[in-house]
This record gives C-alpha cells, sequence and structure tokens, in this order.
C-alpha cells in the first residue's frame, strides 16, 4: 500500500500513522526524502484502507491493491453469483427483477405477478413500506403488503424483492421475502446494512441517488462485514442538473464495477428514467455495459398507482424488454435465467 502523507508533519502526526502500521503489522518504508509518500508492506486486511484513510495526516491512499477490501476483485476471487429463488445473478447469467413500485391491491399484484412470470421474469419486486419524500404521499400497506407477496409467490413461484426500511423490521420482512432491497435513502443506513447482513438473506443494494462509487462499495463492505456474501448492486441513477429523466443513469459505473468488484451488478431503468419511454432503451445500455439483470418497475394501469406511474412500464412492454435481455445476453455468451420459452415449448433464441 501506497500512502500519500501531508506535508511538513510533526513528530506526533507521523506517529499517528506509523502506529497504525503497527497494530496491522505493516512494514513501513518512506520513498522520497521529504518523507510524505510512504510505502507500507504486510499482511492483507481489509481494515486497512480505511483506517489510513481515516487519519488527517494522511492525504490520500495511492495504491491499495495489496489491502483489499472485502468487495475488491482480485486474482483469487472469484465472481459472486447470487442465487435467489429461481434467479442468477453473476457469472454467465443474468435475470430480470420486475413488478409495480408498491404492492396497492391483491387483484393488481396477481395480476402482474402472472404477467411477468409468463415473461421471462424470476423475482417480483413490490413495496409493503415505501419510503416517500413527504410523510403526507402513500408509505405502502405494511403487514398486508407482505401478506399479498407472499401470496403472490405461492400462486406464481416467484421469488419475492421488497424493501426494508428499519432495523427493527429486518425479521418480520425477512419472513415473507426472500431477498431484501436497501433503497437509495437507506444506503448509507449503517444500522440497516449491518442487520441485513446478519440475516445472511441476500441484499438488493441500490446506490444513493448523490454517492460516488466509493461510498456505493463501502456499503456493500458493511453487508460483507457481517459474513453475508450475497450481495447485489443496484445502479438507479444518480441526481443530475437536467430534467429531461428523473436521475442520470450511471453507465460507466456498471462498467467499472464489472471490473472492480466480484458482486454482481444489476439496473433499475426506470427509477433511472422516471418516463416509461425510455426504460426499453436504457435498459439495453445496461446491459451492454454488464449488467447482470434489471429492475424493472411494470403496471397494466399506470394512471391507478399511488406512487412512480410514470415510469412504469406496460406487461406487454417489459416482455419485448426480457427478449432484448435474452438477445443482448446472447452476444457476451450469457444466459438469461430462467430462459425464455416459446409457446410451443422450445428455447428462443437457442439458449
Amino acid at each position: 500500500m501506497l500512502l500519500r502523507l501531508r506535508k511538513n508533519l510533526g513528530p506526533s502526526e507521523l506517529e499517528s500513522v506509523l502506529a497504525v502500521a503497527r497494530d496491522l503489522d505493516l512494514a513501513t518504508r518512506f520513498l522520497d526524502a521529504q518523507r510524505t509518500v510512504l510505502e507500507l508492506v504486510g499482511p492483507a486486511d481489509p481494515r486497512a484502507r480505511s483506517r489510513f484513510e481515516d487519519l488527517a495526516a494522511v492525504s490520500a491512499v495511492l495504491d491499495s491493491s495489496d489491502q483489499p477490501e472485502l468487495v475488491d476483485r482480485t486474482r483469487d476471487r472469484a465472481d459472486t453469483v447470487v442465487h435467489i429463488a429461481e434467479a442468477v445473478f453473476g457469472g454467465d447469467s443474468a435475470s430480470l427483477i420486475a413488478g409495480p413500485c408498491a404492492v396497492e391491491s391483491a387483484e393488481r399484484l396477481f395480476e402482474i405477478a402472472a404477467s411477468v412470470r409468463a415473461a421471462g421474469a424470476a423475482l417480483l419486486r413490490g413495496g409493503a413500506y415505501k419510503p416517500r419524500t413527504s410523510p403526507h404521499s402513500f408509505q405502502g400497506l405494511g403487514a398486508q403488503g407482505l401478506a399479498l407477496l407472499a401470496e403472490a409467490r405461492a400462486r406464481t413461484g416467484l421469488g419475492i424483492v421488497t424493501e426494508v426500511l428499519d432495523p427493527r423490521d429486518v425479521e418480520v420482512v425477512g419472513r415473507s421475502a426472500d431477498a431484501f432491497q436497501i433503497g437509495s435513502r437507506s444506503m448509507a443506513n449503517a444500522a440497516l446494512l449491518v442487520e441485513v447482513g446478519k440475516s445472511g438473506k441476500p441484499v438488493l443494494l441500490k446506490r444513493g441517488l448523490a454517492a460516488t462509487v466509493r461510498e456505493f462499495l463501502l456499503a456493500a463492505e458493511y453487508v460483507l462485514a457481517q459474513g453475508n456474501p450475497n450481495v447485489i448492486l443496484c445502479e438507479r441513477g444518480i441526481r443530475g442538473f437536467d430534467k429531461f429523466t428523473r436521475n442520470v443513469l450511471d453507465v460507466g459505473a456498471v462498467a467499472h464495477l464489472k471490473l472492480a468488484t466480484h458482486l454482481p451488478v444489476v439496473v433499475d431503468p426506470s427509477h433511472a428514467a422516471g418516463r416509461a419511454d425510455l426504460v426499453r432503451p436504457l435498459a439495453r445500455a445496461g446491459l451492454a455495459a454488464g449488467a447482470d439483470g434489471l429492475v424493472i418497475e411494470t403496471h397494466p394501469a399506470p394512471h391507478e398507482v399511488h406512487s412512480d406511474g410514470a415510469q412504469a412500464v406496460s406487461l406487454p412492454l417489459f416482455a419485448e424488454i426480457a427478449r432484448d435481455a435474452q438477445a443482448i445476453l446472447a452476444l457476451d455468451d450469457r444466459h438469461l435465467r430462467p430462459t425464455l420459452y416459446s409457446p410451443l415449448g422450445s428455447p428462443q433464441l437457442g439458449v
């Protein structure tokens, strides 16, 4: 590991750096006469980078490749492949997550679940608890919504992904969910990340609306540090200055994450676009950049919903997105799980 230290450090300030190095069993060597570039050599410890970044005497971590954190891709870490019900994320496989923004009625939820299942989705998304900008907006059906999601799973076989907002709710939500969703607003909630990490259940972690990639990865680190390897990173767009889309889908971050981390990465084009007419092209872009799946909001009657109706695609359009996904994945010798089948029962596109 290489550190750049601040210039003209006093003896006590320099000692603060050396003391941490000793605590981590790292040997130290200055590489310049001004004693501002410090090399550290020794056993790998995922705490190392953060420990030194916290020190006022350290200006920057120049290279931490020999002290990888748990999220980092290294030569001895294979790609993490996360299985949730029939869904597979990572390696040569990708899956689709689809459903309404929020669970609002049994009739609509079961209609959507049956349709997206037939179209190729492996997991059903739907919020029982909804974080809203205004406290006066619809907040979800709560326990009733969880019960409806569980019934939808029993009817269709789809696994369930739903958001948990409070560390105190992890146990109760986990009884109905096959995977926890950590929403954009909750990405920095360390207590919540620790609790879902302890649960052992898969975690779909959404990037904060103004989070850097480094902050995003450190949020995942909280879950991994609890011994839970089943983390899926979700790029859902970051806040920009132009209003023609709700957010800016960071396709570059998707490509970077596929190189920087062993964790699977999925894309939520619905929240990025905020417009149903842009969801399909953004979904294509995400998969072309290497994403291991998509999270799509879909609803047969968007005018009925209490939240995010403008970004919900129709059920027939979701089926088209699923066919797009299979074709794009095939270009990279990747496969959609479960495989789409034609009405006659033969796999489409020879997959």
